[in-house]
């Protein structure tokens, strides 16, 4: 199939993109490189069915798409709050190019929202019905509120359209090509036990995490859009376990 990932070049994207070489996909990987990097995508780059383009997708371009994977987006705290607007702008109006695209080709559609949808919860762990509690408002509120409206927008093309269209809610995940400096739990561990550093604690440590390798969560995202009859669903994608800050 043909398989458009945007954001393709990020942490989570180039594993996705990796993923759907091996499994017989021909994949077109877009994204603006505002968060994302080439070296995350260099492994792939003489791969034949393989291909690259730099692109901000708030702005129309041509593609032929079978399935469309919409990752674009500043996913880290340094990231989209270095990046609030853009990030704000792919979430809304990228989502909806996309869409549009997506409805026009008939493709297979999969929007990558966020388990901060959810806000700052009061439940735990949260099930995909539960709505949150949230900020509107709060310095967060770029990436938590921005990818609610992309739900919101792919719902409503899967109601009045029919488009074969899900949601996945990424919880926290690990691995390589993750950015040393992003401002998540394992990264920054990693990178002051590599330089000898005290490892940095936020409170008393007695907040719980769920933290999910990348491939076993690139393997929900491909089981999210390929498997029968998760059209119009909404999934959560992490680890079940939870542990405190302390016990990592």
């Amino acid at each position: 199939m043909k398989i458009v990932v945007t954001g393709g070049a990020g942490f989570i994207g180039s594993h996705l993109c990796a993923r759907l070489l091996e499994d017989g996909h021909s994949v077109l990987c877009v994204d603006n490189l505002i968060t994302g990097a080439e070296r995350n995508i260099e492994p792939l780059r003489n791969h034949p069915h393989f291909s690259f383009l730099r692109h901000d997708v708030t702005t129309p371009f041509s593609f032929e798409a079978d399935v469309i994977y919409h990752m674009a987006s500043p996913a880290s705290p340094v990231g989209y709050m270095e990046h609030p607007i853009e990030t704000i702008m792919v979430n809304s109006q990228g989502t909806y190019m996309m869409l549009e695209q997506a409805r026009k080709q008939h493709a297979m559609f999969l929007f990558s929202s966020t388990s901060e949808a959810y806000g700052d919860p009061l439940v735990h762990p949260q099930r995909e019905d539960y709505w949150g509690n949230v900020n509107p408002i709060g310095p967060r509120a770029c990436y938590d509120e921005s990818k609610r409206l992309g739900e919101t927008l792919t719902m409503e093309y899967y109601r009045q359209y029919q488009l074969n269209a899900r949601i996945v809610r990424i919880f926290n995940t690990y691995g390589p090509n993750s950015q040393a400096d992003d401002g998540r739990m394992i990264p920054n561990f990693i990178t002051q036990a590599l330089q000898n550093k005290p490892l940095t604690i936020y409170g008393d440590g007695s907040k719980t995490r769920s933290i999910c390798y990348v491939s076993d969560l690139v393997d929900g995202l491909v089981l999210a859009m390929f498997k029968p009859y998760t059209a119009g669903e909404v999934f959560n994608l992490g680890n079940t376990e939870e542990h405190t800050v302390l016990e990592f």
